[in-house]
């Protein structure tokens, strides 16, 4: 995450050039929302289990990240790919998404939500029952495969430019995720867990095999190239951006005012 708001801030100023990143995560960590309560999580479970957990600055709700691809486009404010609202700039992306998923043979369709709550990146508020799970909440123009949910994203917009985050799971079992969220008692999570089974669902699930990290990782670089006409080449972090990262996890991403934050 300090990593990604390092990249923004360099963009925001013109010593960087718009950037997709692909990455994955180790330990496998729970990443919260902007703006989701602390008291969404199960910390003795997390802490049994040796995950990190983290506070995205993009909004929605809980993502367990492992056995996944994760994406973040990060673009000045002038970026034509990303201009105009929010549900606009996501569709523009959610086309190079499906076409990266196209290009693995899965049977993707978008479905638009254009739910005004949403343009923070937060959840509807339409239901009375709280969810902390990111992948049963709709997204604006949610990418699903054989109607459950493959891909979450989430934007953020400041004065720098615009970052949107988003999460493919390749493989492993979703339902994980709810063993390390607070719940009333363990039938409402056995619930919650089967809910997401319903609603949600992996390459490999859909596919009945496994996509590896890098390929994955190679068709969303080819999709972003041909969908957005862009020239993709490898980068590194500059030196600028590599001091500004470890500066943000000391002061940030790893301090607990900024992780227990509630939401006001």
């Amino acid at each position: 995450m300090a990593t990604d708001e390092a990249i923004l801030e360099a963009v925001g100023r013109g010593d960087s050039l718009a950037t997709l990143r692909l990455y994955a995560w180790e330990p496998a960590c729970l990443s919260l929302g902007y703006a989701q309560p602390m008291s969404d999580v199960d910390i003795p479970s997390l802490q049994a289990r040796s995950w990190e957990m983290v506070r995205r600055p993009t909004g929605g709700r809980a993502i367990l990240h492992t056995d996944e691809l994760t994406y973040a486009v990060i673009a000045p404010p002038g970026e034509p790919r990303v201009a105009g609202t929010v549900l606009e700039s996501y569709n523009r992306l959610a086309a190079a998404l499906v076409e990266a998923l196209r290009l693995l043979n899965l049977p993707v369709e978008v479905h638009e939500y254009g739910d005004p709550s949403r343009e923070a990146g937060l959840p509807r508020t339409s239901s009375k029952i709280p969810n902390p799970v990111c992948f049963e909440v709709p997204s604006p123009y949610e990418i699903t495969a054989g109607g459950k949910k493959l891909i979450g994203s989430a934007q953020a917009r400041r004065k720098e430019g615009v970052l949107q985050h988003g999460s493919l799971p390749l493989t492993g079992d979703l339902r994980r995720i709810t063993q390390v969220l607070a719940f009333p008692d363990e039938e409402a999570r056995s619930r919650a867990a089967n809910r997401l089974l319903e609603r949600a669902t992996t390459v490999e699930t859909v596919l009945g095999r496994i996509v590896s990290w890098n390929e994955a990782a190679g068709v969303f670089a080819s999709a972003f190239r041909s969908v957005l006409g862009v020239a993709l080449q490898p980068g590194e972090l500059s030196l600028q951006e590599k001091a500004r990262t470890e500066h943000l996890v000391t002061v940030k991403y790893n301090h607990p005012d900024w992780n227990r934050k509630q939401k006001s």
